[in-house]
Formats: structure tokens, sequence, C-alpha cells
């Protein structure tokens, strides 16, 4: 008898497996087919490699590429690692060169990794705009996206603007091995080497994360317990800069500078706990990046350095930043 019942379980369990396995092979499988269709329907099928998907930053450019993509009939996709990965973020790279897609817009975070892979894409006829972080060694046809030097020394010139005296800065960077990185460090290192009152204590590394930017700040105030003023150079790293300052030293008020306008940042920003912003435009560069794709696809020749703006703004700039950006931060409506 128990023989039989036990015959009898195993014989469910495996139609149960087998029904399952069947449904979502063939859910899979139509998710494939339909990808594929929905491309063949659109005039040409492009990718965004993000640094890292789940980041707000990111997700305002895959915005402005979405929309830019609705207008000139292109099938998008928007793959990239979850977490800030090398690895992984060249491994999709050099997937989607093999799927031979139409174009790819993709960071250049590091000349050694990524020029191979986009040389790679343009051999066989695939169209490269790098966005965000250039690769100006490679054979990109075009780069859509701030001039991280440029944008640099702006955040050295706000902190001698901003502040008086003798100035001790520690700098949180998001990743030593990204070009756009260290370029933003070099800009802002140039433009307060002649000051005699700026003293830069030294640099630790983020990661591209709030974690990261929490341990590279202590560790900063640890070996150097002198620091005055701070800067950012990826858009968490502000928001892990102020939470050490919060807690470890709630009386103190050092200047803080970092980058990007994320809605925690902003919200630090009108609270008095970070004194200044460097701005960047992550959706003109995700709208521009498709563009520029449409026009190499057509055949032209578009200029191939395409700076987007970026500037400082300070709590009192604020309203009316948010005012000229109506749409891209929480607000519904439209913002182009």
């Amino acid at each position: 008898m128990r023989q039989r019942f036990a015959f009898f379980v195993f014989i469910l369990l495996f139609s149960v497996c087998f029904f399952l396995m069947m449904y979502y092979g063939e859910k899979t499988f139509f998710v494939k087919k339909t990808a594929k269709s929905e491309a063949k329907k659109q005039a040409y099928h492009f990718v965004l490699i993000p640094e890292e998907t789940d980041n707000e930053y990111w997700r305002i450019i895959e915005k402005g590429a979405r929309e830019a993509a609705e207008k000139y009939n292109v099938y998008l996709e928007y793959l990239g690692p979850k977490r800030a990965n090398m690895g992984e973020h060249v491994r999709i790279l050099d997937k989607e060169i093999a799927g031979k897609v139409d174009g790819i817009m993709t960071q250049g975070i590091s000349e050694d990794h990524f020029t191979p892979l986009i040389n790679k894409a343009m051999d066989r006829g695939i169209s490269v705009v790098t966005v965000d972080a250039d690769a100006p060694y490679s054979r990109r046809e075009v780069y859509v996206g701030t001039d991280n030097y440029a944008a640099g020394f702006l955040a050295g010139q706000a902190l001698l603007e901003d502040t008086e005296g003798k100035q001790v800065v520690g700098i949180v960077t998001g990743r030593f091995d990204a070009s756009h990185q260290r370029l933003r460090v070099q800009g802002f290192r140039d433009a307060v080497e002649k000051e005699k009152r700026i003293e830069i204590a030294g640099i630790k590394e983020s990661g591209i994360s709030k974690t990261g930017a929490v341990q590279a700040t202590y560790d900063l105030l640890k070996e150097h317990p002198d620091i005055t003023a701070f800067y950012g150079t990826s858009a968490l790293d502000g928001l892990g800069i102020a939470r050490v300052i919060s807690t470890m030293r709630p009386n103190s008020d050092p200047y803080i500078i970092t980058f990007d306008t994320l809605p925690e940042n902003m919200d630090l920003l009108r609270d008095g706990k970070i004194d200044a912003i460097v701005v960047q435009h992550p959706y003109e560069m995700g709208y521009r990046a498709v563009e520029m794709l449409v026009e190499l696809k057509k055949g032209n020749h578009p200029e191939r350095l395409q700076y987007t703006e970026s500037k400082i703004i300070r709590q009192k700039d604020l309203d009316q930043f948010l005012k000229d950006n109506k749409g891209l931060y929480g607000d519904e409506d439209d913002p182009s």
C-alpha cells in the first residue's frame, strides 16, 4: 500500500514539474520571440548599456533615450550590470556585439577594457556612441556627455568661491579605474593647485555605492581629522559624505560639493547639508545619443564631441533648477 502511495505521489510531482517546465519554457521562448519581432517592426535596434541599471542617474539617461527612441521608431534595449561591475559590463557589451544590433550606446570607462570591444563593434558595422564617459582613443563615432575635466574644474572653482581661509580637502571618487572619474579629480586639482590655502589631504574610492561612500568618508576622517571640505565625484558620494558628517561630527560644518542632482542630493542641498552640486544633464545625454545613432545609420557624420552642459547649483538656485527641469524629478509632465 505504501509503495503504491509513494508511486502515486512521484507521478503527481513529476507531472507538476513537467507542466511548470513546459509553461515557463514556452513563456520564455515567447518573450524572446516577441522581442525579436518587435525589433523587426522598427527602423533600428539599439542597446543602451549603463554602468549600472539600478541607478537613478542612469534611469534619467534611459528616460531620454526611450523618448528619442519612440520619436525615431527605434527598438531600444536597456541592459547592464545591476551594480557597477567592469567584468559584467564588458561581458554584456561583447554579447550585444555578437547579437549584431544596429547601434550601441555605452560608457568608455576604461581604455584597456572598452577600446578593443568598441573597435570590434565598428569592424562588424555596428555604430557606437559613448555616453557619460568617453573612449577617445577608440574608433567610437560620437561622444555625448559632460566634459568631465571641465566639470571637475568648475567644482574646484566653486570651492574657492564659497570658502575662506585654510581648507583641507578630502576627495571621495567613484572608481579609480574609471576615466571620467579621474578627469573630474584632475580638473578639481588643477583649479585649486595655485591656491596655497587649499590642501588636498587624500582620496578614497566609493565603488559607486552609498555604503562605499560612507566607508571612504570614514577612512578619510580617521586618517585626516583636520578635513574641512569634501568633494564627491560620483552621484552617490555626497550622500555618504553627508551621512558620516551627521553621525560622526554633527556639530561640524564642512564644505561639501558633489556630483549630480539625484532627489536625495537635492534634499540635502535644500537642508544645507550639502553646499553645492555639479549639475549634469543625463536626460539630454540619452536623448541625443539615440539621435546621433540615427544620424549615423542614415550615413550622416555628426560632430564627434557632443558635450552637454555642466554647471554649479547652490541652495538658492534649487527652486529655479527644479522649475527648469520639470518632469525629471518626480513630476510626470514632459520635460522636453
